[in-house]
């Protein structure tokens, strides 16, 4: 079972805790999934060069803008361009998959990259309704909801090869797993993916205090929720095997570019696609070109100015500051950015111009 070591990291630099990046695998307009994946290997490339923690993508669907539908098989491209840095899920919508098969998929990816591989769960379909209900084959979307403690409960069961005799599925086993450590002339790796519970409210908070599991939270689409979450988690935390005291990790949106009217653009582009996607209008993410000449309604504007109120942007010392400060009023023990911009090269840049805010180590 995964523990403390897998899951705790130390500071780099001046930061105030350990910094990671969340990759949306953004597509933006005029680009292609191509041009998105490749971005996202320069990003992570750069994430391990410089000292970043982890990196995570997280599961969307039926969203033009967004090319990380499958996880697993980004995880494995990524794995096979890195060497160190923790690679992992921001994260599986549990619910759209049957536990073994998910148990399968990280314990091939911890076979690829032994000791690397982050398991982070939610609980949302990652989508609207009817995409939910054409991935599960089903309509009773709050079933699968609801059915997530059961599920998590036997995922785990799955990565640990622990069903009790007499469970229907005591003889089925997750293969790469520890049943290969108990075959003949077997032997295992010692690591399994660590499982992180993800939310954007109280309910995944809880769960994860009672569990004693490391809890990431929403900040950069549930700003309001973070305070509260974060206290539910602590206040409800009870040791484990895998964590002797609560660890929470909050995703941030944050922009960092060398002059801050060029951040203001880039945010106001991601904000466009926000809007679009908020009224059912997904698509590509915009240019800032197209961002300035748009015609924002009072509604549309009211929404943008409350979304780029929780975007960390501006130049890198303004970035810098802005973290510092969220890291203090959260008490987060991690923080995983989202750069979110129409092109590669801005993103990367943020990434690069963080890195040096907070002095982290080259190479």
């Amino acid at each position: 079972m995964a523990g403390n070591d897998e899951i705790r990291a130390t500071a780099q630099g001046t930061a105030p805790v350990p910094l990671s990046v969340l990759d949306l695998v953004t597509v933006g307009a005029g680009r292609t999934a191509t041009d998105a994946l490749r971005t996202g290997v320069k990003i992570a490339k750069l994430a391990e060069n410089r000292g970043f923690n982890r990196y995570w993508v997280a599961e969307h669907h039926s969203m033009p803008g967004v090319a990380s539908s499958s996880p697993a098989v980004i995880l494995a491209h990524l794995a096979a361009h890195t060497e160190r840095i923790r690679l992992g899920s921001g994260g599986v919508m549990l619910p759209n998959h049957a536990p073994l098969v998910i148990a399968e998929q990280f314990g091939t990816l911890e076979a690829m990259a032994p000791g690397r591989i982050d398991l982070g769960l939610g609980r949302a379909p990652g989508t609207d309704g009817a995409t939910a209900a054409a991935l599960r084959r089903t309509d009773r979307l709050n079933e699968g909801a609801d059915d997530f403690p059961q599920q998590l409960a036997e995922l785990t069961r799955f990565l640990d090869d622990d069903f009790p005799d007499g469970h229907p599925y005591a003889r089925i086993h997750a293969v790469p797993g520890p049943v290969q450590a108990t075959s003949p002339g077997g032997v295992q790796s010692p690591h399994r993916p660590p499982i992180w519970l993800l939310g954007s409210s109280g309910f995944s908070a809880r769960l994860a205090g009672v569990l004693g599991l490391p809890f990431a939270f929403a900040h950069h689409f549930s700003a309001q929720n973070t305070v509260p979450a974060l206290d539910l988690y602590r206040e409800s935390f009870k040791p484990s095997a895998v964590l002797s005291s609560p660890y929470a990790l909050i995703g941030v949106s944050a922009l960092a570019a060398d002059e801050e009217k060029e951040a203001r653009r880039q945010v106001l582009a991601a904000a466009l696609n926000m809007v679009r996607l908020r009224t059912g209008r997904p698509g590509l993410v915009p240019t800032p070109e197209e961002a300035e000449t748009y015609a924002f309604s009072p509604m549309e504007r009211e929404f943008v100015d409350s979304w780029n109120a929780n975007v960390i942007h501006g130049t890198a010392d303004e970035v810098r500051a802005g973290l510092d400060d969220l890291q203090k009023r959260t008490g987060a023990d991690e923080l995983m950015l989202t750069a979110n911009a129409h092109t590669a090269e801005i993103r990367l840049r943020s990434y690069e111009l963080v890195a040096d805010a907070y002095g982290l180590p080259l190479g």
